[in-house]
């Protein structure tokens, strides 16, 4: 099973990719999505969303932005 990432900006999609998990800069603490995760909807902090796709990690810096997962999908909207 997989995660489906996608991290927007207003400048356009910046990733769209099938990914094994996610970890983002929470505002209290980063965290880590993987396959089955709960739903949810919450702010970020600056720092790396950290990805891995086809077993490379894979790190974007964002400066701040919100994050839904919902049914293995996650969706982040940022600024960079």
């Amino acid at each position: 099973m997989s995660i489906d990432l996608h991290i927007l900006s207003p400048e356009g999609t910046l990733v769209k990719a099938d990914v094994s998990l996610v970890s983002l800069p929470g505002l209290l603490s980063p965290f880590t999505v993987l396959p089955g995760h709960a739903a949810m909807v919450t702010a970020l902090s600056e720092g790396d969303v950290r990805y891995v796709e086809e077993g490379a990690e894979k790190r974007l810096h964002i400066n701040e932005g919100f994050a839904e997962v919902k049914d293995n999908t996650v969706t982040v909207c940022v600024e960079v």
